[in-house]
C-alpha cells in the first residue's frame, strides 16, 4: 500500500499558439483546434534540457508537500525525449536535487511512462521509503526535426510533472493498477535517434479508444465499481477528441475527465502529472472518493490506476 502525497509541475514560459504553427505548417488554425482540441502549447528554450524541466517540477512537488529532498528513498524519471542513449535523466536529476547515492530509475517510455512509474512506485515505496516520480518531456525538439509533419507538429508541447509517493500517508491511497504492453504495434508510433517522429494516427486512435476503456473496466470490476462511480478521470492528455471517445465508451460524461490539453498540448509522459497538479489545486481528493488515472502510449503501453481519497 502507498499514498499520493503531492503533485507538482513546470511548464516553459514560451507560448506557441495555433496561428503561429498554422503559418509554418501551411494549414488553418481552426483545423488544428478541430483535430486536437489544442489552442496553444509551451516550448522550452533551446538552452533548457529535459533535466532542467525535471528539476523544476521536482522542486515544485517537494515544496507543495513541504518535504526535503533528503527524505527521498528513490527517484524515478520518465521521458521519451531524452537526447542521449545513456545515461538517462534520472541519475543526474537526483544529483541536482542533492540526493546522489539513492537509486534513480529511468523509465524511457513516452506518454504512458508516468502511469507505469506510479504503479511501480506504489510497490517500491514500502521498501525504499518516499519516492519522487518525475515525467519530463521536450517534445518541441522532436517535432521540429525536419521534415515538419503537420499531423504531429500540431500536437506536442514541453513540460514536466511530478508526484511524491509515500508508504505511510497522503491525501489518497493507491488501491490497484492494471498495466499492459503489446509490441506488435511498435512500428505505428516510434521515435528513432536523429529521425522525425513517426505516428500512424489512425491506428493509434483506434487502439487507444478500445484499450483504455477496456483496461479501466478491468481495473474497476474486481472492486464492484462502475465507471459512473468514479469522481474524476486523470488521463494522459493526448488529444481532446480521444478523451471524449473514451468517455463515451465508458458511458461517462466527458466533464468527469479533467482536461488541460487546450493550453499545453500533448506533453507526452508529463501530461498526466501536469493535469493532476492543476486538478489537485482546483478540487483535489475527497475522502473515500475514487479517482482513476489512465494512459496509453508508444509501445504500445497502456493501463489504469485506482486511488481513493484517504
Amino acid at each position: 500500500m502507498a499514498f499520493l502525497q503531492a503533485f507538482g509541475c513546470y511548464v516553459p514560459s514560451r507560448v506557441v499558439g495555433n496561428a503561429e504553427l498554422a503559418t509554418r505548417l501551411g494549414c488553418e488554425a481552426d483545423w488544428i483546434l478541430t483535430m486536437s482540441g489544442i489552442v496553444e502549447r509551451r516550448y522550452a528554450e533551446p538552452s533548457e534540457s529535459v533535466i532542467d524541466l525535471a528539476e523544476r517540477a521536482a522542486h515544485d512537488c517537494l515544496n507543495r508537500a513541504n518535504v526535503e529532498a533528503s527524505k527521498l528513498g528513490m527517484v524515478i524519471v520518465s521521458s521519451g525525449s531524452s537526447p542521449r542513449r545513456f545515461p538517462g535523466p534520472a541519475a543526474e536529476t537526483a544529483a541536482r536535487l542533492g540526493v546522489p547515492g539513492i537509486p534513480a530509475i529511468d523509465v524511457p517510455m513516452a506518454s504512458a511512462g508516468s502511469l507505469f512509474g506510479l504503479a511501480m512506485a506504489a510497490h517500491l515505496a514500502g521498501v525504499y521509503g518516499p519516492i519522487l516520480l518525475i515525467a519530463a518531456e521536450k517534445m518541441s525538439a522532436v517535432v521540429e526535426h525536419p521534415p515538419l509533419d503537420r499531423n504531429t507538429a500540431i500536437l506536442f508541447g514541453d513540460g514536466a510533472g511530478a508526484c511524491l509517493i509515500d508508504p505511510n500517508e497522503g491525501p489518497a491511497k493507491i488501491v490497484d493498477s492494471r498495466l499492459h504492453s503489446d509490441g506488435s504495434f511498435a512500428e505505428n508510433l516510434k521515435l528513432e535517434f536523429d529521425q522525425p517522429i513517426h505516428m500512424d494516427g489512425r491506428t493509434v486512435i483506434l487502439q487507444a479508444s478500445r484499450k483504455v476503456p477496456a483496461v479501466i473496466r478491468e481495473l474497476l470490476d474486481p472492486h464492484a465499481l462502475p465507471a459512473s462511480a468514479i469522481d474524476t478521470f486523470l488521463m494522459h492528455q493526448a488529444n481532446q477528441n480521444l478523451i471524449v471517445r473514451i468517455a463515451q465508451a465508458l458511458e461517462v460524461a466527458p466533464e468527469k475527465f479533467f482536461s488541460n490539453i487546450a493550453r499545453y498540448g500533448n506533453t507526452s509522459s508529463a501530461s498526466m502529472l501536469i493535469a493532476a497538479t492543476e486538478w489537485s489545486a482546483q478540487s483535489g481528493f475527497k475522502r473515500d472518493t475514487p479517482v482513476v488515472f489512465a494512459g496509453f502510449g508508444a509501445g504500445f503501453h497502456w493501463g489504469a490506476l485506482l486511488v481513493v481519497g484517504s
